[in-house]
């Protein structure tokens, strides 16, 4: 069982979703929610209340990954979406009462006998209400352009105790169908829910109960293609980071590489369907429009290297797939994003780093950091061993040559004898930073000279980053750190894979697994948060996170196969 005040209530493909609002107050009344179109809305089609001869009960809900059940002293009401657009609704001695959040235009009207549309401008989308069993009263006095108030009671019918509805979403033309009885309905989104679980990732059994959360979140999490999505795609969170973005989205394909590689692909590949003819990313997107004022750091070659080698799905066609695309990802970075043409490309804003406020942007943008340099080192090698597995002997060793430029430039820029530092773009200024981004370049391991790496890894070690729980993104000792101040002090799971992966590529494997194990024992205490407070462990942000939820799972299989 889950706690609905943090986990919101989906499934699989929909973007139907119960939940209270967690903007206003995670103690108040679940709303059904339609999350398209982004998170400036947070999407109240209807507040639901369980009532017995016109009065509001109170009432505990009750989590599962298939079913939700709000139990009241008098009867209980269960809500399962049964398919992406489909809810459907029991009860036993009680009813349900849905209370319209209206807004201008919205309106209701009878199509026939214990049938009602509601059409629901404000979000953008049609509700039709069909009682199965029992009774439906609707009070929706219309005024000028709209109902002045939209309240529908689901009853059972007098001489019954038992009711069943159902709710589904459509756009333009509803299409009459028949209805599967609510515990086939049930029957079949349960054992959908199991066949996704015996395919999540192994973890060791004293994660179990962050196992059964991290699965659930990231199954409940997927949307079915529509609109701007091309793709199946694992939304960050169906509480309020209703997007993708444009690295978040690689962790998710990474956890599923094994087991789930379609899926997997579909999560890297989905920006690349959307990409800029200049090569550059959106920063996110959702089914109705992607933000480009930003974008997000070029890990996608680091995480191709990272699922191709998991599962042999990933061909040399999914490789020609993504090549060219890779390439024009590539050279934006080296292209646009060098202001001042010394090699060294730049971020000329916190949120393209994905650190948004890291203290290497205190002092303004933009800013040259090795953390970009070192993700695209990685990339143009990755592009060499694409190029080479598709005969393309010229490009595979001009993209190795310009990785080893890269890497030669970024230790002569950023390493200044004890650590490497972030600088100002133009006037090459050191940063005084003492942010986690800076040890980033672990994920070269090797590729560093042996001073450099002894150095990073005797930091990581000794220095403070490491707490009880993991690694704080701002050193605890810095004027800066802030316990929930975002990316200057909280546990981030991407920053921990990445430095995990690091070490391992360091040769640092009992410090990786002590990172992980301290990691996956927090996320298993804590829930899968958006960040966590690095001193105590506990959850900040948003509690459902997807990408919290993968990395927990690829860090917990990591313990588990060193284990056995």
């Amino acid at each position: 069982m889950f706690d609905i005040k943090k986990i919101p209530f989906s499934r699989y493909g929909s973007f139907i979703t119960i939940s209270p609002n967690h903007h206003e107050d995670s103690e108040g009344p679940l709303y059904l929610r339609n999350i398209r179109n982004g998170d400036n809305d947070f999407g109240e089609v209807f507040q639901i209340d369980i009532v017995r001869q016109g009065i509001l009960l109170p009432y505990k809900a009750v989590l599962t990954p298939s079913i939700l059940r709000l139990e009241a002293a008098e009867g209980f009401a269960e809500f399962c979406i049964t398919e992406a657009k489909v809810l459907q609704i029991r009860s036993k001695g009680v009813g349900v009462r849905l209370t319209g959040i209206t807004g201008a235009y919205d309106y209701a009207v009878p199509v026939e006998e214990n049938r009602w549309e509601v059409n629901h401008s404000r979000q953008e989308m049609r509700y039709m209400l069909t009682v199965i069993k029992g009774r439906l009263l609707v009070d929706a006095p219309f005024i000028e352009q709209r109902c002045e108030k939209i309240i529908a009671d689901f009853l059972p019918a007098p001489q019954f105790e038992e009711m069943e509805f159902v709710i589904e979403e459509f756009t333009t033309l509803y299409q009459p169908r028949s209805y599967s009885a609510f515990s086939v309905g049930h029957k079949n989104v349960k054992k959908e829910y199991e066949s996704w679980l015996e395919n999540t990732l192994e973890t060791p059994e004293e994660y179990a109960k962050g196992k059964e959360l991290a699965s659930y979140i990231t199954w409940s999490c997927v949307v079915l293609p529509e609109g701007m999505l091309t793709r199946p795609a694992m939304y960050m969170s169906k509480n309020w980071m209703t997007n993708i973005w444009s690295w978040d989205h690689c962790f998710n394909a990474l956890a599923l590489a094994k087991n789930s590689p379609e899926l997997a692909w579909d999560q890297f590949m989905i920006f690349f369907d959307l990409q800029d003819e200049s090569g550059v990313l959106p920063d996110f997107v959702n089914n109705r429009f992607g933000l480009w004022n930003f974008t997000k750091p070029p890990i996608h070659g680091w995480t191709l290297r990272r699922i191709w080698e998991q599962n042999n799905y990933f061909t040399t066609d999914k490789l020609q797939e993504i090549y060219q695309p890779l390439v024009k990802w590539t050279k934006w970075w080296l292209l646009y994003q060098d202001s001042d043409r010394d090699g060294i490309p730049q971020y000329n804003h916190g949120n393209d780093s994905g650190w948004d406020n890291s203290t290497i942007f205190h002092k303004g943008t933009p800013v040259e950091s090795p953390d970009l340099a070192s993700f695209l080192v990685l990339q143009m090698e990755v592009l060499s061993e694409i190029a080479s597995k598709l005969s393309l002997i010229d490009d595979a060793r001009k993209w190795m040559q310009e990785s080893e430029n890269m890497l030669a430039r970024m230790i002569d820029h950023f390493w200044d004898g004890q650590r490497f530092v972030a600088k100002r773009s133009g006037t090459h200024e050191s940063i005084e930073s003492d942010s986690l981004v800076l040890y980033v370049p672990l994920i070269l391991g090797k590729r560093l000279p042996g001073q450099i790496l002894n150095r990073l890894v005797g930091d990581i070690r000794n220095k403070g980053f490491l707490t009880e729980y993991g690694l704080a993104t701002e050193l605890p000792e810095s004027l800066f750190y802030r316990p929930d101040g975002y990316w200057r002090g909280p546990i981030w799971a991407p920053t921990t894979l990445l430095l995990v992966d690091g070490l391992l590529s360091s040769s640092q494997k009992e410090l990786a697994l002590e990172v992980a194990r301290r990691f996956c024992a927090m996320a298993t205490k804590s829930g899968m948060a958006e960040n966590y407070d690095a001193l105590t462990g506990e959850s900040l942000r948003d509690p459902a996170f997807t990408w919290t939820s993968s990395v927990f799972l690829i860090l917990g299989q990591l313990i588990a196969t060193e284990r056995n």
